[in-house]
């Protein structure tokens, strides 16, 4: 078995914005700046087979550019928050290219995402940080924004099964091609 996710990688200069956020709220667990990404599709724990689908169905999936834009800090929990992140502005695009991760998902015979997608990068696992510590945190780096930057490929990941997930592993870049020699 192995844990797998489809994600975009998030750059030096929008993830440094985002580290500059990982301090003041005792008792949160820092997600690793290398560790930062948008989650496409959450595959979860395959087996190699399964994993094997995925990433050739992913192979499928075109990749046209389109710019991201993060803002806003939230949690996800409640009154017993869990998580907190950054919003990641909703597009046409972004919708467009998650619609097809779930498709191949679905394909290979994974089950429905039954959750909305909600584009975000987590920044914090909050545990047992005081629900008003929270909100407090939230109001006192509001608003916040990160650099814009242009999405031309994604990434399939593996993580290990613990809470909180990373380090993840990149797999595979699609489409595949060789990034370092493009201008």
């Amino acid at each position: 078995m192995i844990r797998l996710f489809t994600a975009l990688e998030i750059p030096d200069e929008a993830a440094e914005r985002l580290a500059r956020l990982q301090q003041g709220l005792d008792g949160a667990r820092w997600i690793e700046r290398p560790d930062f990404h948008i989650t496409l599709r959450f595959a979860g724990d395959i087996p190699e087979d399964v994993a094997s689908d995925f990433a050739e169905a992913l192979s499928d999936i075109p990749v046209e550019p389109f710019d991201i834009e993060i803002e806003g800090l939230g949690e996800f929990g409640g009154a017993r928050p869990h998580t907190l992140w950054a919003g990641v502005r909703p597009s046409e695009p972004l919708r467009i290219l998650q619609g097809r991760h779930e498709s191949a998902a679905r394909r290979i015979g994974l089950k429905p995402d039954t959750r909305n997608f909600t584009p975000h990068v987590t920044i914090a696992r909050l545990g047992r940080v005081e629900t008003g510590a929270v909100y407090n945190f939230i109001r006192a780096n509001s608003p916040f924004a990160a650099p814009a930057f242009t999405v031309e490929r994604f990434t399939l990941f593996s993580a290990r099964a613990s809470t909180g997930g990373g380090p993840y592993v990149a797999e595979k870049h699609y489409p595949d091609r060789d990034w370092e020699q493009e201008e």
